[in-house]
């Protein structure tokens, strides 16, 4: 995604351009809970315009437009700040010619409160039914939206008290709730500075969230120890209480669209940041279990002992129209949480959360060995149910496919999911022995990540020696080369012999693009560099992978390859984005960003604390 973000939990301020400015032309606005609360905030000045010396995320300072060589006669310093449920702008104007200056300056508003789902679907939701508000007066400017029992209210309060006149695009009278026009007549004295500021409220979503933040890692040189610090600070930012789970944190997946739980990516990015976020990986566990799935709902996908996917509070999840208020769509979330949960034991030694948590990771358990699951030989998913088709990493709809194209028919076993699946019951085994005092379960657990691991070298296995992205319907080998095998090998699920072959391959050229890993090896005919899931380079693959050939004794291959990803977020502040393209990187060049890609996001984030271990 281009534009600029800031985030506070599941808050988030998402603009077009560095100067701040949100012009509701697209996706960009501010948003709570996945609702835009604003969808308009355009910065206006008298005559004559601004001309931006600069502008980043957070701030721009502005000059007006004069002749060459003639100096301005104030300064405007636009800061922002993003708290839980707030926005704060602040406009700072200095006079600079000694004269003094009147300035008319504010900014044009609207709150249109578009559900997420609607700004990034090409599918047209109607609401003839939904009824707007507007109210203005004192220098308050309050919208208000409500639709079968779905009301949210966005307010703007101005300092000091600003004009509020609402307008259309000719400037006549607008309509309740259309753009307004805040302003101000700004009397600058002579040398003077003068600050005005406004202030938008979600209400009554907005939340008083507890900053949080720890301790960094010993400390690192070079680009890496700026990437690091970078990731930490993205994950404090993401950071967001738990609904019904007192004194918890945990990550939010990603800015701007997935500011919310989610299974998969809040583990996965607990489990890398292990070390030193220990408290993100509580959170999550916390929060996964109390959302565990308890009865069978085709609707959205829950069974019993499964862990979700995601929950949504936005109106289109609430009021039924998309299936993700509470959505189960997930193979992989359920090992996932067993995985984190030993491996949580393993560095903390916390005893009392395990013994809390074993009633959850029974019925995971369960959930795994049940129908569907490995009682059947591997964990599969249908792609027939509501939402979204693959319920794996790779979830968009043309992920998993055949080298020739075809695409893969449900149910699916893909590969990634039987490691993380071996890796939870070894790890659950251990907690059986070691906490829960029951060594029979240790061994039939033991025993189950034996015969896993047995049918995964014979039918997984393939001509060449790489392992198959999946398993169809039928049985038959998903024989395109993909990147999931990185996340297998890491798992442990191979052999010596086995391991070798899949790491030389990994660390080729038609995987490795000089930045990363591609998440489908080029050469082939669905391979297209600019695709989510077939040939874009997604940061923590990439971290799996690096971290899967160090284990397996293929250092040298995995600096190479973590260089490279150091190097990409070097060109952006240290920052590593959701997902790169699979273009080949070029002297001289940054890598090519790919166009819709989250950033900050929870998993990228935590990507460079893998990379620690080298």
């Amino acid at each position: 995604m281009s534009g600029f973000s800031v985030v506070a939990g599941t808050t988030c301020l998402l603009t077009a351009a560095p100067g701040g400015d949100v012009t509701g032309d697209g996706t960009d606005g501010f948003f709570v809970d996945d609702c835009r609360h604003l969808s308009r905030l355009v910065l206006r000045v008298s005559a004559p315009a601004l001309r931006a010396l600069r502008a980043d995320a957070t701030s721009a300072v502005y000059v007006p437009q004069a002749e060459r060589h003639t100096d301005p006669p104030y300064t405007l310093v636009r800061r922002r700040r993003v708290r839980p449920g707030r926005l704060i702008e602040t406009l700072e104007l200095t006079d600079l010619a000694g004269a003094g200056q009147t300035v008319e300056v504010g900014f044009e508003v609207a709150a249109d409160f578009a559900d997420q789902f609607e700004l990034r679907s090409a599918r047209v939701f109607g609401k003839p039914d939904a009824l707007r508000g507007y109210e203005a007066g004192g220098g308050r400017l309050t919208y208000s939206y409500t639709r079968r029992g779905f009301a949210r209210t966005t307010v703007i309060d101005t300092a000091p008290a600003a004009a509020v006149v609402a307008v259309t695009d000719d400037g006549a009278p607008a309509q309740p709730a259309g753009a307004c026009h805040v302003t101000w007549a700004v009397v600058v004295p002579p040398r003077g500075t003068v600050t005005v500021e406004i202030t938008v409220s979600a209400v009554p979503e907005g939340r008083a969230e507890p900053d949080i933040a720890g301790p960094l890692p010993v400390v690192v040189r070079g680009d890496l120890a700026r990437c690091v610090h970078q990731g930490l600070a993205d994950l404090d930012a993401l950071s967001m209480p738990v609904p019904d789970v007192p004194d918890a944190v945990m990550p939010a997946a990603g800015a701007p669209w997935f500011l919310t739980v989610f299974g998969r990516d809040s583990l996965l990015a607990s489990l890398f940041a292990l070390r030193h976020r220990p408290e993100l990986a509580a959170g999550t566990l916390r929060a996964l279990a109390a959302t565990q799935g308890r009865m069978v709902d085709n609707s959205r996908v829950e069974e019993p002992g499964k862990i979700i996917h995601e929950t949504r509070r936005g109106e289109l999840a609430t009021l039924g129209e998309v299936p993700y208020a509470r959505y189960y769509g997930s193979v992989d979330a359920t090992p996932l949480f067993l995985m984190l949960l030993a491996d949580y034991h393993h560095v903390t030694g916390d005893d009392d959360l395990i013994r809390r948590l074993a009633p959850a990771a029974r019925a995971a358990v369960g959930w795994m060995l049940g129908p569907g699951g490995l009682s059947g030989g591997y964990l599969r998913y249908r792609t027939d149910l509501p939402g979204l088709v693959h319920h794996c990493w790779k979830d968009s709809a043309d992920s998993i496919v055949f080298a020739d194209g075809r695409p893969a028919t449900g149910p699916i076993a893909v590969a990634e999911a039987q490691g993380y699946a071996y890796r939870a019951l070894l790890g659950t085994a251990r907690l059986a022995a070691r906490v829960w005092d029951d060594p029979a379960w240790s061994v039939t657990l033991s025993a189950t990540a034996t015969g896993l691991r047995d049918r995964f070298a014979t039918d997984f296995r393939l001509p060449d020696g790489f392992v198959a992205l999946a398993l169809d319907a039928s049985g038959a080998a998903v024989d395109a080369a993909a990147s999931n095998a990185g996340h297998v090998l890491w798992c442990g699920l191979l052999d010596d012999d086995w391991a070798a072959v899949v790491a030389a391959r990994l660390a080729g050229d038609d995987f490795f693009s000089g930045w990363g890993v591609r998440t489908l090896a080029a050469g082939q005919a669905p391979y297209h560099p600019l695709s989510y899931h077939r040939g874009g380079v997604w940061p923590h693959d990439t971290a799996i992978t690096v971290a899967a050939l160090a284990a397996t004794g293929h250092r040298t291959e995995a600096e190479i390859i973590a260089d490279g990803l150091i190097a990409a977020a070097s060109h952006t502040g240290g920052r590593l984005p959701e997902v790169m393209t699979g273009l080949t990187r070029e002297p001289g060049h940054g890598p090519v960003p790919y166009p819709h890609s989250c950033s900050p996001q929870a998993w990228a984030a935590a990507a460079p604390l893998l990379l620690l271990d080298l």
